[in-house]
């Protein structure tokens, strides 16, 4: 996602003022990043972007940790899915039919009128602002109210509310990019029916799509009509279905009961069934029937990174800190420029602890950010990479840099002033700790 950096990379960090996340543990209103599931769901948006005359590596589809069914568009370049949402789905083309009413609010121009109301979200100094509204359209605002310049229930209606005239544009522009790109229209009909009924619940009852989608029978109707005249030439596409798969696979074994998984993948013998089966006996935890899952998982596709990722998160998670290095080391190989990858890497060597394995951390971690600035547990890594090398300048920079990315921006300046102080004037580390003191003085004045 390189296309996503920016020359000083504090000044990009609205799009992750998110909770750390240990990866794949779950913990509530948190953003799930996970190189595997971001990968799937790029896969599943390029044909959808492409009929949208929209940039594909100009865009990020991101999984919010949470049960209810939701989407939502963060900024111009960034759509949010519930997990809840993804995990009620059944088919690839549900998924697409989600993604592609997103980007039609993208291309229409929707999300840039309510960021203007806004005045000026783009700007560093509303990343606060923004992860407040993304939590708040989990519909918990107490957990909202928690983040740095938390915003008024008017503006997130504001943000996120959509009016009838926009989801009528935004329905037949995501029908239309959905037959463009050969996916089932009909897939977004699908997807409607499973809201049916809200919107005659009371508003503490709805799911947040509804509140912030309108959702009516006229609208439903329509959209048969959409789906009707679109449908001829468009079927089932097996590589997304095959992208789905594991997506929804994989967030189910993190984040159902271990036995659920183990319950529903049992006799799978698919590479999807054997992941499955595999994080479920870790979280038991069982990490030598875990290993032996892993083990025919490999052997069933051997040149997969994300299948060598995973393998080294079940080893580094069981303190197996060298094989897992190996582990991460080959995933690394197969798939260079993913940037979670090299961040996994980069924390098993730091697991090891050797002068030589913190050296090669320092690198690879550095590298990991480069190409993915907003990530706080990369930038944690990083923070302790640069300690244990002797640069607590740069480490105060990193870390300043992670308490900005989730929205904590008065002990971010706690520590971008701190970094001023060590690093040398003008140095890009100096540069990126005057970007952070720069949002946290521009947030408390607007306080």
């Amino acid at each position: 996602m390189a296309a996503l950096i920016r020359p000083r990379p504090a000044l990009s960090l609205l799009l992750a003022a998110v909770l750390a996340l240990t990866p794949m543990l779950a913990r509530a209103q948190t953003l799930i990043r996970d190189a595997e599931i971001e990968y799937a769901l790029r896969e599943l948006t390029q044909p959808l972007a492409n009929a949208a005359g929209l940039s594909p590596a100009n865009l990020r589809v991101l999984v919010l940790n949470d049960r209810e069914m939701n989407a939502f568009v963060l900024d111009g370049q960034t759509i949010m899915i519930h997990s809840g949402l993804i995990l009620r789905l059944e088919a690839a083309a549900q998924l697409q039919a989600v993604i592609a009413h997103e980007l039609a609010h993208i291309a229409n121009g929707h999300i840039t009128r309510r960021l203007a109301n806004l005045r000026g979200a783009k700007s560093a100094a509303a990343m606060g602002v923004l992860m407040s509204l993304a939590v708040a359209a989990t519909g918990n605002a107490e957990a909202a109210s928690g983040i740095a310049m938390g915003t008024s229930s008017s503006a997130q209606r504001v943000f996120f509310g959509h009016t009838r005239a926009e989801e009528s544009s935004a329905d037949q522009a995501g029908v239309r990019y959905m037959a463009r790109a050969g996916v089932d229209p009909n897939a977004m009909v699908e997807v409607l029916d499973l809201f049916r009924g809200q919107e005659a619940l009371s508003t503490a009852r709805q799911d947040p799509y509804v509140r912030t989608h309108p959702l009516t029978a006229e609208r439903i109707r329509a959209m048969r009509g959409f789906a009707a005249a679109y449908e001829e030439g468009t079927g089932r596409d097996r590589t997304a279905d095959y992208w789905f798969a594991r997506t929804r696979g994989k967030l189910g074994a993190f984040l159902q009961s271990p036995k659920q998984t183990l319950r529903q993948a049992r006799g799978d013998d698919s590479s999807v069934g054997m992941m499955r089966r595999a994080v479920a006996w870790h979280r038991t935890p069982d990490p030598e029937k875990a290993l032996a899952e892993m083990g025919g998982l490999e052997a069933a596709r051997p040149g997969d990174p994300f299948v060598h990722e995973l393998k080294g998160q079940i080893l580094l998670e069981s303190r197996r800190f060298g094989p897992a290095v190996d582990a991460y080391a080959r995933a690394v190989d197969l798939a260079p420029r993913e940037p979670l990858i090299l961040g996994g890497y980069g924390r098993a060597l730091l697991a090891l602890d050797t002068p030589q394995a913190n050296r090669k951390a320092l690198s690879v971690l550095t590298n990991a950010r480069a190409r993915d600035p907003q990530d706080p547990r990369l930038l944690r890594d990083l923070a302790v990479a640069h300690a244990r090398a002797g640069d607590n300048g740069m480490a105060s920079v990193a870390t300043a840099e992670r308490y900005a990315v989730q929205g904590r921006l008065d002990t971010a300046a706690v520590h971008a002033r701190r970094a001023l102080g060590l690093v040398p004037r003008g140095a890009p580390g100096w540069l990126r700790a005057q970007d952070v003191l720069a949002a946290a003085e521009r947030a408390t004045r607007r306080k």
